[in-house]
């Protein structure tokens, strides 16, 4: 109960992004392969989902699978993009979602994603579009630079047609731009690192950044987890001011 009293207490950010890294090495370290680590990492997901709920964390973007990660071998990649279908599958038939009200948001350049799991990823958002209590956004072929490169040929396009005026290119219109209109991000949490990886560079700018370098993700606690909001809620935010 006085842990439950600590955490109501606390100043939650309203959009939190997760860079869920270690998986890997921690099946390294216990002589597991490496798929081990990622199912091992998918099921650490899922209770932090349950933490957030808890502490009325409203936006979570988790940076799922990086453009990167596709230089990795087929065998991993393959098994990866299954995971994740496996997830989209599953989040749209959970229960405690649609009792919660999540809303399922896939983003990143899709189309380099297999037809079935962007099949799964648009029957899932479609299931929950109209939800508003919750949001997740699942980075999947994710790049930050990229995004950033894609939104200027969007705009770009837009103003060769003339349906944009240059002048009126501000910050509004880029957002919109992007791969998702996303809010400014409050809290970046990472992992196993200690660097941002190209996650979320226009949407992160002002946000706070708290690495747990010394926790690989699957054995992430939820005392860990509350440190690292509280560490948040402590701080004081000045946006450049």
């Amino acid at each position: 109960m006085a842990e439950d009293k600590q955490e109501n207490k606390m100043k939650v950010p309203l959009h939190l992004a997760l860079i869920p890294d270690g998986n890997r090495r921690w099946a390294k370290a216990k002589g597991l392969p490496g798929f081990k680590g990622h199912e091992a990492g998918e099921k650490k997901f899922e209770e932090i989902l349950d933490w957030c709920m808890e502490l009325g964390i409203r936006m979570v973007t988790v940076y799922t699978l990086s453009q990167e990660n596709f230089s990795r071998s087929r065998e991993e990649v393959e098994f990866l993009l299954k995971l994740i279908k496996s997830h989209i599958q599953k989040f749209a038939k959970d229960k405690k979602v649609h009792k919660n009200k999540v809303r399922l948001n896939v983003i990143g350049k899709l189309d380099l994603l297999p037809q079935d799991v962007k099949k799964a990823a648009a029957k899932a958002m479609d299931a929950t579009k109209n939800y508003n209590n919750y949001t997740l956004n699942l980075a999947v072929a994710y790049g930050g630079r990229q995004e950033i490169i894609d939104a200027t040929k969007k705009i770009a396009i837009s103003v060769k047609e003339g349906k944009i005026n240059p002048e009126n290119i501000d910050e509004t219109l880029f957002s919109k731009n992007l791969y998702a209109e996303l809010p400014d991000v409050d809290l970046l949490i990472r992992t196993s690192e200690q660097r941002l990886s190209g996650f979320l560079p226009w949407q992160s700018t002002y946000a706070e950044v708290v690495f747990l370098g010394d926790k690989m993700f699957p054995e992430l606690t939820k005392e860990d987890f509350v440190k690292a909001i509280g560490e948040y809620s402590s701080r004081e935010r000045r946006f450049g001011k």
